[in-house]
């Protein structure tokens, strides 16, 4: 079945959630991250599945936020920031296991979702990307407490340089558990949650226990969200979003080599 721009399949037992926006890189809007959210929720009490694999189709997991206008007030800010919230919020809340099956790029929001995730996996093509500080937006779900849990004092260069990091990179440092070839990436995922819920029972007390704690969790929402305010009341946030698709629509200048320019 597909909602909105997320195809959803059962597969041994486990539900496989695949962002499937391939022409925009599945880049989430709104309405997408609600339905991502709620989707999480109808599988994470246990009843239906053993477990859940968050992918993307085509090249790209995410390219995250859809960018494609510019909010016009801080509401809509305050709005797109809780939708991201709250899918970390979902996953946190699951009883089962939920693993990222990273394909292909993730990007700010999107990469940031799959830092709550009980695992990463990812392909050779796997590449993490956090263009945020450079684009007058401020991270979110969490990310400013589950980066520093996952990778340590990687986060700041991760964040503040907006460093591309690629599939063995990510693998040397935390982000990812494991690299698999492309065609094995939802069939290992599946197997991993098949492998970690041989008796869900026990498996819901350890996630409660090794997951970061709920109050910690809320803490870092709250303290993403006044800096989201501040980045607004700022300026920074709309300069940035603006000077991005500028960059993006800027006509290109075909190259000119040192015969063209003899000739003229």
């Amino acid at each position: 079945m597909t909602d909105n721009y997320l195809d959803v399949h059962i597969d041994d037992d486990v539900a496989v959630l695949t962002l499937n926006r391939p022409a925009k890189l599945n880049a989430m809007d709104v309405a997408t991250r609600v339905q991502l959210a709620q989707t999480i929720r109808r599988f994470g009490t246990g009843d239906l599945v053993r477990g859940i694999v968050l992918t993307g189709t085509g090249r790209a997991f995410s390219a995250g936020e859809d960018l494609q206008t510019v909010p016009a007030s801080y509401d809509e800010i305050r709005e797109a920031v809780a939708t991201f919230h709250d899918i970390t919020r979902a996953i946190l809340e699951t009883t089962v296991p939920v693993i990222a099956a990273v394909n292909g790029i993730a990007v700010g929001g999107a990469s940031e979702i799959t830092l709550c995730c009980d695992s990463r996996i990812g392909t050779p093509e796997a590449v993490y990307f956090q263009p945020e500080n450079h684009r007058g937006i401020v991270i979110s779900n969490a990310s400013s407490l589950l980066m520093g849990r996952l990778v340590r004092n990687h986060a700041m260069r991760i964040i503040l340089g907006s460093e591309r990091i690629g599939a063995d990179e990510a693998l040397r440092i935390g982000l990812l558990d494991e690299i698999v070839a492309p065609q094995a990436l939802v069939d290992r995922a599946v197997e991993v949650i098949r492998l970690w819920s041989s008796d869900p029972r026990i498996t819901a007390l350890h996630l409660g226990l090794l997951r970061p704690r709920p109050e910690d969790v809320e803490a870092a929402f709250a303290r993403e969200d006044e800096a989201a305010r501040r980045s607004w009341e700022s300026g920074a946030f709309t300069e940035g979003v603006e000077g991005f698709w500028a960059s993006k629509n800027a006509p290109t200048t075909p190259a000119t080599n040192s015969s063209d320019r003899r000739r003229r």
